[in-house]
């Protein structure tokens, strides 16, 4: 998939994306936020049913609190707190819903895009996945005014990077034309 042609802005911004897992201590500003969450919101998704709802966490005693239950439901003590980013995207969808994976996906990576887009980083954030429903967990997730009848589906942690990843492994997915 190499040419010589201009490679347009989209894709540099695809190919340019990485997962940051070092984050400075400064908060996101509310506009390169506001961006972000407006491009996870107009992601796909299925039937244009928009069925998710995205809570924003920035409190660092909130994001405290959570990542020890995480800790504590995947079996690891001294679980890092999201890579210690300032913010926190949780994507949830009532548990019900049969596209909530795939248009959680969309949704995340729209919010992956922009963040790049505009110098902050991102990761992926799967922790909750199977783990909503954890009693510890579903306390807080609750106190966050995420309905009891909805699960997070994925999670996106974002903040400006500390470091930028030295090294990137070599994309080489098959691609077959018919």
């Amino acid at each position: 998939m190499k040419g010589g042609a201009k490679m347009s802005k989209v894709l540099e911004n695809i190919k340019s994306r990485r997962s940051i897992r070092s984050f400075k201590e400064d908060q996101v500003s509310k506009e390169h936020l506001d961006e972000i969450i407006t491009a996870g919101l107009y992601a796909p998704s299925a039937r244009n049913s928009q069925a998710w709802q995205f809570t924003v966490v920035q409190d660092a005693q909130q994001l405290e609190k959570l990542s020890k239950e995480v800790g504590i439901a995947i079996g690891n003590p001294d679980y890092h707190r999201f890579y210690n980013a300032p913010t926190l995207i949780l994507v949830s969808f009532p548990r019900d819903y049969a596209f909530g994976a795939a248009d959680g996906g969309t949704a995340l990576q729209n919010i992956f895009l922009q963040a790049n887009a505009l110098g902050v980083g991102s990761v992926w954030i799967n922790q909750f996945v199977g783990n909503s429903d954890v009693s510890g967990i579903r306390e807080v997730l609750t106190s966050f005014d995420i309905p009891k009848d909805h699960i997070v589906l994925g999670s996106a942690a974002i903040g400006y990077p500390l470091e930028l990843p030295k090294n990137s492994k070599e994309i080489n997915g098959v691609v077959k034309f018919v």
